[in-house]
């Protein structure tokens, strides 16, 4: 199982936009991929370390447990990271 965590916030347009992403991606992916990813998602206002770590950069998308960006998510960069993720787990 791949992890995807989202850390953002309430009322952050961009964070937002990065979850229509994330959606629209693992819709795109084959079933076996998309199946295997569980989405998690964190706000900086319930975490005083989250918010420490990811204040100016959200919203950050880890994979598993790894930074894979901020700010704004790459649907292409993000598509080929989960396959790949995938793929390694195979």
């Amino acid at each position: 199982m791949t992890t995807l965590t989202l850390i953002g916030k309430p009322d952050c347009h961009l964070c937002d936009v990065a979850r229509e992403v994330i959606d629209e991606v693992l819709a795109e992916l084959p079933t076996d991929v998309a199946d295997a990813v569980e989405v998690r998602e964190a706000s900086i206002q319930d975490d005083p370390a989250l918010y420490d770590a990811w204040w100016e950069k959200i919203p950050v998308v880890l994979i598993d447990d790894r930074l894979h960006g901020h700010w704004r998510v790459s649907p292409d960069r993000l598509r080929t990271a989960l396959t790949e993720a995938a793929n390694a787990r195979a």
